[in-house]
């Protein structure tokens, strides 16, 4: 059926309506001005506020979430001492000049002034006093092991050592120890003088002098308990000499802030060590070379630590203390975690006296310690080193102050004389370095 359209069968159309648009008048000088103001300070407003949040944060996001660690801590630098021989006691000839001679002054002063029992309290007050204050620079240190038993139930075991507070950077704590310490240790706790606990880190150890440094962060401490750290500075053991009065602190008794005083009996210097030479003091005082002690001067500087390393049968008994001062260059790596070069020689200095015999100059290898880098590249026993790196090497300072320098796996380039049936041949190594 066909589609009928009628009147009302089509759609309305749509009616069209103006379109109309509301502009905006511009803007006048003045409103833009006043709306820039407006941003500059919002803006100065949220930066004051963004850095007032992150100072006072700072310190929280360190503590928990772990701050910067140990790897980007400030570098330590330990000013190295200069050998000299210490001062000499006063000459005849200084004496004779004197009416009267010294010896009878201070002889008629002794006699004529009567000592009593508070001149003694004095005396002793005031090595107590000073053995007190040297205890708060004293860290205990646990060295925690975990095993099983027979019947695989987990077993703590902690061994209990002294160490010495040397440096406090920005980041971290440094505290020197035996390396025994850290031994096969599956943790490390700290504690301070004051009883603080804080998980400490092994930076870097040295084998062969037997001692360690480990690290603590400085974030976990409050400021409170921070000013009240104060490090032991480093002292100079090449002023050391016979009859001076020292103080053994840490655990010279085997116990961590026990402490002794006497003086030293005797100072044996340019002490033939691995890879260079030491100076040794024999002291009158208790030490415990494997729970940690430290020798001070009455200044209260470290100029040693107990070490067992050089008794014998002659000295059994005898507490023998190495020096801090050959040791510096060491500890500056040891402190910034840099591995500590080992080459394993011990040797001595070829003076002008011996060469008369045509023995070349240099350092005379009196041992090449078995399995160690020197020994593994060929270098024997009687061999004489002339150069490192193609420089000259005279004297045992000159060759430890080359060790120094190195870096573990990095070769050295070593020349050495060896003597033959008629002449020195001259060899060249090469050496890659260990770790002490």
């Amino acid at each position: 059926m066909p589609e009928i359209k009628g009147p009302g069968s089509e759609l309305p159309k749509k009616k069209k309506f103006i379109n109309e648009k509301i502009v905006k008048q511009p803007m006048t000088r003045r409103q833009l001005a006043k709306r820039a103001a407006a941003f500059l300070f919002l803006a100065a407003l949220f930066g004051v506020i963004a850095a007032v949040t992150f100072v006072l944060s700072k310190p929280f996001a360190e503590r928990y979430i772990g701050g910067n660690g140990t790897g980007e801590s400030q570098t330590i630098s330990i000013p190295k001492d200069e050998e000299t021989t210490p001062a000499a006691e006063p000459t005849t000839e200084a004496e004779e000049k004197e009416s009267t001679p010294i010896s009878e002054l201070v002889k008629d002063a002794v006699e004529n002034y009567h000592f009593d029992i508070h001149d003694v309290d004095d005396i002793f007050n005031n090595l107590k006093q000073a053995g007190q204050k040297a205890n708060k620079s004293i860290v205990t240190v646990h060295s925690v092991k975990r095993q099983t038993d027979w019947f695989d139930n987990p077993i703590e075991s902690a061994g209990q050592y002294a160490g010495a507070v040397i440096a406090v950077t920005d980041s971290e704590i440094l505290v020197i120890v035996p390396e025994t310490a850290l031994e096969a240790a599956d943790a490390i706790h700290v504690t301070l003088y004051d009883g603080t606990e804080l998980k400490g880190t092994k930076k870097q150890a040295d084998k062969v002098t037997g001692l360690a440094v480990i690290s603590v962060k400085k974030s976990e401490l409050p400021k409170e308990k921070l000013t009240a750290i104060e490090p032991f500075k480093l002292g100079n053991s090449y002023t050391v000499k016979a009859g001076d009065l020292v103080l053994s602190v840490g655990a010279p008794l085997g116990m961590p802030y026990s402490f002794d005083y006497g003086t030293v009996h005797y100072v044996a210097r340019n002490v033939q060590t691995t890879d260079g030479t030491t100076g040794i003091m024999f002291a009158g005082v208790r030490g415990n070379a494997d729970a940690g002690t430290f020798l001070l001067n009455t200044a209260g500087e470290i100029i040693g630590w107990i070490t067992d390393n050089y008794e014998n049968e002659s000295n059994s008994g005898t507490t023998i203390a190495e020096g801090i001062s050959d040791y510096k260059g060491i500890l500056e790596k040891m402190s910034n975690g840099i591995p500590v070069a080992y080459l394993g020689i011990k040797g001595q200095e070829i003076t002008e006296d011996m060469t008369g015999d045509g023995t070349p100059k240099g350092i005379y290898v009196y041992e090449s310690i078995s399995g160690g880098p020197a020994y593994s590249a060929g270098i024997q026993n009687g061999d004489i080193i002339t150069q490192m790196n193609g420089e000259p090497v005279l004297t045992m300072k000159e060759f430890q102050a080359r060790i120094e320098k190195m870096d573990e796996g990095q070769p050295v380039e070593i020349v050495i004389n060896r003597n033959g049936r008629e002449e020195y041949t001259e060899l060249q190594y090469q050496v890659v370095p260990g770790a002490r």
